[in-house]
Order: structure tokens, then sequence, then C-alpha cells
């Protein structure tokens, strides 16, 4: 029930009687709330006009744990033929919304540009922080609907890492949920295969924090040398350790850096210092990729 008040007058003589006027508290009370009505539309409308992202329906296919906290996720798209035909270079991202969320994720795509021409579906890696709209996301099952922004960012630039004769080492850096674009860079292919020497160092807590292992065999065969490298690992663990700017450091190994390439993409510090350490050693800053 509503009801209609009138507004007090605007001024009072000294001898009015007060009896014909609203209760003070409540007439107060239904100001400040009148205000904060108004104050919360203003906002909205605001909001309204700085967002002009259009959004895009689609229903999510798949969601499973990838590892420790990360979750593989899959959107299905394929009513979505221009979003789609979107995603034409590994390293793009795009904004995620879920239900109950006003705030969207950002998210790399994870599978190649060719799956999402030929299937419909885009992949994603997803860590679940607490609080977040990824969270959010990870809880979600089969058939829930979210809500995609267009494909956004240029991706990696691997045409300045071209051709695969002049460019015969290309050292790849990842660390966490950061192997996301990677596998999307992997998968859609850059020539590996014709270049000798094609390193990834994958930074990671553990074995268990570890996403995509069922896949280096292929990513292997495919000209890919992976060197994992755990911050934290068991007594058993024999490979690398410590952080990936450290084992690469190590390890160098940079015959001609005017033939070498490179693609970072993880956590800040790393992609900075991996940065210092290969432009130290000779190689060009443009030959650099990342993916931001």
């Amino acid at each position: 029930m509503s009801l209609a008040l009138s507004p007090p007058p605007l001024s009072l003589g000294p001898h009015a009687h007060r009896s014909t006027l609203l209760p003070p508290m409540y007439s107060l009370r239904h100001l400040k709330l009148l205000h904060q009505r108004r104050r919360f539309a203003s906002v909205a409308a605001a909001a309204l006009r700085q967002d002009t992202t259009v959004w895009t329906q689609a229903p999510l296919s798949f969601v499973e744990p990838a590892a420790e906290s990360l979750f593989h996720v899959t959107v299905d798209i394929s009513d979505s033929p221009d979003l789609a035909s979107s995603h034409t270079c590994a390293g793009q991202y795009l904004q995620l919304r879920v239900p109950d969320s006003s705030k969207p994720s950002f998210l790399a795509i994870a599978s190649p540009p060719s799956l999402a021409a030929a299937s419909g579906a885009f992949e994603f890696l997803v860590k679940s922080v607490a609080g977040s709209t990824a969270e959010l996301l990870c809880g979600l099952k089969r058939g829930d609907v979210v809500e995609l922004s267009p494909v956004m960012g240029k991706g990696f630039d691997t045409y300045r890492i071209d051709p695969p004769e002049d460019y015969s080492t290309v050292l790849i850096f990842a660390t966490g949920s950061g192997i996301s674009p990677i596998r999307s860079l992997i998968e859609s292919g850059f020539s590996a295969t014709k270049r000798s020497d094609v390193r990834l160092y994958y930074g990671a807590r553990n074995l268990k924090r570890m996403a995509y292992q069922d896949r280096f065999k292929e990513w292997e065969s495919s000209g890919v040398k992976i060197v994992p490298v755990l911050s934290q690992p068991d007594d058993d663990w024999k490979g690398e350790s410590g952080y990936v700017q450290a084992a690469f450091a190590r390890a160098k190994q940079i015959l001609n850096p005017l033939s070498t390439g490179a693609v970072l993409c993880g956590q800040k510090q790393m992609t900075e210092e991996v940065t210092s350490i290969l432009v130290a050693d000779g190689v060009s800053g443009e030959k650099i990729l990342k993916n931001f």
C-alpha cells in the first residue's frame, strides 16, 4: 500500500498549527527514501549510458575441474555465428557475466579459433577466486545461461616472428591460468615443427595446480618442448623448481638472439623479469609477444 503525500507549505506563520503537518520523523524518512531512489536511478542511468557493450546470451555445455582451483568451462555459441567468427587470433579474450552478478569477468579464450568456427564453442580455463564472478561461474552447471561480450584484443601478433626459418627459436612462458591463451596459440599452430627450438616454460605451485597435463604429449608432438616449473613441489619432484624466470635464467641457451622470439602470459612479475632477461641478451622487444 502506498500513500500519496502532499508536500508541506513552503513557509509557515508563527501561529500555524503543526497538527496539520506530517509527523516530522515520517516526513524526513520519506524524503530520505525519495532521495535514495533518485540517486540510485541516476547511477543506474549513468551506468546504462556508459555500458554500450552488446551482450550475447549463451548456455554452458561443460563445467568440470581442470586442476586445483581451476575449471574447464565451455560455452555453446552455435546460435551466435557472428560471435564465433570474431575469434580470429590466439590470445584474444572477452567479458563474461553470470546471473546474480553485475560485474563481468575478463577471460582469455583457451580454445583455438578453429574450434569456434567448426563446433560453435568457446573454451576457457577459469581460476575460481573466492567472492568473484569467476567463482560463481565455476559453480554453474550445463545448461545455465551466461552473457558474453564481443571478442576483444589483438591477440598474439605471431606475424612478428614469421617466417619460421628466420625465427627458429621461440620461447614461451606461462604461469597459472595464463596457460589458457598459450593453449590457444599452440593448438592453432604457429609452425612450431618448422622451428628448431620451441620451449614452453610453464609455472605452477605444484602438479595439482597444473592444468592441461593431458595435452602435453599432443603439444610436444606439434614441436613444443615443455618445461614444467613448480614453485612448491613435493619431495618426489625431479624437474625444475622455483619461479619460471629463475628456471629460464639458469637454462637460457639462446644461440642467436636475432632469430629468437618469445610469447608471455601470466603473473606480472614473471613477464617483466623474463622480458628484462631476454632484452639484456639481445632479443628485440618487438619480438616479445603479449596479448594485452
